[in-house]
């Protein structure tokens, strides 16, 4: 590890410590060279998992469009942050799954993970999301998927 006041990269770990999670390690360290002391921080790079769109784009998975969709299709509905929390956390568990050695989900998969999770919570907001995600474009379209939900 470089120095950071001398560049010499000749160093000696002095202390080493997990973080409480696990998920890094932080270590103090003191220059051979000048003997200022410093601090590193290891952590497990991941390999992002990417997006395959119907048009075949590729694009990172991102929590947080799913977090914005989730919430246009619970808006005004009495759903709790606790509630809408731990559906996103479930997608993103399902889709860490789907992923697999790959990294590669569809947006299909994704899609319909998430109707997957709104379905025992709000029917309405299943419908709603079922909606947008389906691109339902006429009338017919949005009585279909009620139907369906009602021989649930």
């Amino acid at each position: 590890m470089r120095c950071p006041r001398c560049g010499n990269d000749n160093d000696k770990v002095l202390e080493s410590r997990s973080n409480r999670e696990g998920t890094s390690i932080r270590r103090r360290r003191a220059c051979q060279s000048c003997g200022h002391r410093f601090t590193s921080y290891e952590r497990i790079e991941e390999k992002p998992i990417i997006v395959i769109k119907k048009d075949g784009r590729h694009q990172p998975f991102d929590i947080s469009k799913v977090e914005r969709g989730i919430r246009q299709c619970t808006e005004k509905l009495s759903i709790t942050q606790n509630q809408i929390d731990t559906i996103l956390r479930n997608i993103e568990d399902s889709i860490y799954d789907a992923a697999g050695t790959s990294n590669t989900v569809t947006s299909q998969q994704v899609g319909e993970e998430t109707l997957k999770q709104l379905y025992p919570i709000s029917r309405v907001a299943y419908v709603r999301f079922a909606s947008v995600y389906r691109a339902f474009d006429d009338l017919d379209q949005f009585i279909e998927e009620i139907e369906k939900l009602a021989t649930k």
